[in-house]
């Protein structure tokens, strides 16, 4: 089955060099302890982010919200923004990259000096990782769309804070397992009140009567592509909509699609097994596709 982060294979990706503290290492060499917060408890934040034509896609936008999941964690990074950006730049540098790349930013609690939860155990600085990849979206998924079910994980505050761009991501892996047993690409999950939030790995959106709808954002990550794609809606004259709505309005839409950092907008051509404008993309979400690439000078 497809999924919103298919890619075509790249060899370069063999040989690429990884930032850790400070440090480069060959792929096979990159390691962090087995008692760093990240690998013990998934106590950090990260951020994927896009280099396109020597250009990081909207650095700032995750870079503030590298921040803020940091701050609600309680967790100081140690680095600045600008020492930040200053460690990525040199980590593409290293490895000669100008485009098509996609970045993980990883920054745990740091190294314990035993396996306990409590921060009070951290020993040391935070764990700062950048992994650099050659990654090309695959074009059959943002051309012919995926397919959603409904699963039973709720994205609500009770677990996690749905808002953090968090390590742990239990959450979101228990809908992507929910949505695979279903035979779906992504898990479509609810907020605590009933309202359709978001999925697993990407933002949902529908379209009715020419009428973008997107969740409230109380209850899912607040997605950069996202974000993106409310100011493009608003700027191209877009009714666009920031609401509460049930999945019987999803089931009725008259398109469907999802955002993310890695593919961008991609289409949604079934939901519960129930067609979305006849199992093929719609004009509309054709029309911000175009609107996204243009935007990004593709």
């Amino acid at each position: 089955m497809p999924t919103t982060h298919d890619y075509y294979d790249d060899p370069r990706n063999e040989d690429i060099k990884i930032y850790i503290n400070g440090d480069f290492f060959h792929r096979n060499e990159a390691k962090v302890s087995v008692l760093d917060s990240g690998f013990l408890l998934g106590d950090g934040v990260w951020e994927g982010i896009r280099l396109h034509n020597s250009k990081l896609l909207h650095l700032e936008k995750h870079l503030n919200r590298l921040f803020f999941g940091a701050k609600a964690l309680d967790l100081d990074i140690h680095l600045s923004k600008d020492e930040i950006k200053n460690a990525l730049m040199k980590t593409l540098e290293l490895n000669n990259m100008n485009s098509d790349v996609h970045i993980r930013l990883i920054v745990s609690r740091g190294l314990k000096k035993t396996p306990y939860q409590h921060p009070k155990a951290t020993i040391g600085k935070p764990t700062i990782v950048i992994i650099p990849e050659y990654k090309v979206a695959d074009k059959s998924v943002t051309d012919d769309g995926i397919k959603l079910a409904l699963v039973d994980t709720i994205r609500d505050f009770r677990v996690q804070n749905p808002n953090i761009n968090s390590l742990s991501k239990h959450n979101c892996i228990a809908a992507c397992i929910e949505a695979e047993r279903k035979g779906a690409d992504e898990g479509l999950m609810l907020d605590p009140n009933g309202f359709v939030s978001t999925c697993n790995s990407t933002n949902f959106f529908i379209i009715r009567s020419n009428e973008v709808w997107t969740s409230s954002g109380q209850y899912c990550l607040h997605g950069i592509t996202r974000s993106t794609v409310i100011d493009l809606c608003n700027k191209n004259g877009i009714a666009i909509f920031e609401k509460n709505f049930t999945i019987e309005d999803v089931h009725s839409a008259d398109e469907v699609f999802v955002t993310g950092t890695f593919a961008g907008i991609i289409p949604v051509v079934s939901i519960d097994n129930i067609q979305i404008n006849s199992g093929a993309r719609g004009r509309l979400t054709s029309t911000l596709q175009e609107y996204y690439k243009k935007q990004l000078g593709a």
